[in-house]
C-alpha cells in the first residue's frame, strides 16, 4: 500500500504536469497572437506613414487608405495584450478570429467596389493581405481548440 505521502506527491506531480500541458497548449495561440499583432503594426504603420504615395498606386482613396492603416493600430495592441497572457482569454480569442473574418470579407467586398479605380497592384495588395488574415484566423482557431483540448 502506498503511503499518504506517495499519493500527495503523486497528485501534486500530476497537476504540474497539467499545468505545464495546459501552458505549452497556449504557446501556439500566443505565438500566432503575436504573429497577427506585428502584421497588424508593420501593415498599419506602411499604410498610415505612406498612404499619400500608396493610394494612387492601388487606386483608392488617401483616406481610406490611411484609416485602414490607423485601425489596424489599436487592434495590434489588443492582439499583443493577448498574445502575453500565460493563457489567452478563448472569448477574447473569438473576438479577434471574427474581426479577422470580417477584415477578410471587408477586403473583398473593397475590391469589388473600387473595381472602377482599383489597379491591379492594389487588387493584390487588398486580396494577399486578406487572404494572410484568413490563414491567421485559421490558425487562431487551431490554437484555440489545441487549449481547449489540454483543459
Amino acid at each position: 500500500p502506498r503511503s499518504a505521502t506517495q499519493k500527495g506527491r503523486r497528485g501534486r506531480i500530476a497537476a504540474s504536469q497539467r499545468k505545464g500541458m495546459i501552458m505549452s497548449s497556449t504557446l501556439f495561440l500566443r505565438r500566432v497572437l503575436a504573429l497577427d499583432a506585428l502584421t497588424c503594426v508593420g501593415s498599419g504603420l506602411l499604410l498610415a506613414a505612406a498612404a499619400a504615395s500608396l493610394a494612387p498606386l492601388f487606386g483608392l482613396p488617401e483616406g481610406l487608405v490611411r484609416g485602414a492603416g490607423l485601425l489596424l493600430l489599436p487592434i495590434a495592441a489588443f492582439m499583443a495584450g493577448l498574445a502575453s497572457r500565460p493563457s489567452p482569454p478563448p472569448l477574447l480569442v473569438w473576438v479577434v478570429i471574427v474581426g479577422n473574418l470580417a477584415w477578410v470579407v471587408e477586403s473583398f467586398a473593397l475590391i469589388g467596389q473600387y473595381s472602377a479605380s482599383i489597379t491591379a497592384i492594389g487588387t493584390a495588395f487588398v486580396a494577399a493581405q486578406g487572404l494572410t488574415v484568413l490563414s491567421l484566423a485559421g490558425l487562431e482557431y487551431v490554437g484555440l481548440r489545441r487549449m481547449r483540448v489540454a483543459v
